[in-house]
């Protein structure tokens, strides 16, 4: 029987041209302090950021809403090409970085237990970065995408805010 198109997974990708070298885009991924400054959705912080960037290195980082406890996720680098590349896994964990299942924070069922992410960065003349986020595989159908979609834009617009003061 064939696959139906709502049956695949999906990718979100999101592109930004940054007016800032690429070494300041690439800094703003490498460096933990300007980490917390951008990673999670609008009103929320990131407290915590412990980062082994390396391949097969982690990351944890931390996200909290304004009323609530801080959550935790892992970034698992499989891949890193300086300039130009990271490539790493995103999952749900505890504080130490140990693996968590999604739903035992009350995430949906939908929210994936692991997200292959790709982050590449382009040179656009000596001042321009262009940078491009794909998540993959997620379902096809359900609220978790939608709220992926939302929140990588906001991630990416308040990185934009962290390079015009870095």
């Amino acid at each position: 029987m064939p696959t139906l198109a709502a049956d695949r997974p999906r990718n979100l990708t999101v592109t930004r041209v940054y007016t800032a070298p690429v070494e300041l885009v690439w800094k703003a991924w490498t460096d933990p302090e300007l980490v917390k400054r951008w990673w999670g959705p609008d009103y929320f912080t990131a407290p915590e950021c412990r980062m082994d960037f390396r391949e097969g290195g982690v990351t944890v980082v931390a996200m909290q809403a304004p009323e609530g406890p801080a959550s935790y996720s892992t970034w698992t680098y499989r891949k890193i090409v300086p300039l130009q590349e990271i490539e790493y896994v995103q999952a749900m964990s505890d504080a130490a970085g140990q693996p968590v299942d999604p739903t035992t924070l009350g995430l949906p069922p939908d929210f994936p237990l692991q997200t292959r992410t790709v982050v590449t960065f382009r040179t656009r003349g000596d001042q321009w970065t262009e940078m491009t986020v794909t998540e993959y595989d997620f379902t096809a159908e359900g609220q978790m995408y939608e709220f992926a979609i939302v929140g990588l834009h906001q991630v990416v617009d308040k990185l934009g805010a962290v390079l015009k003061n870095p």
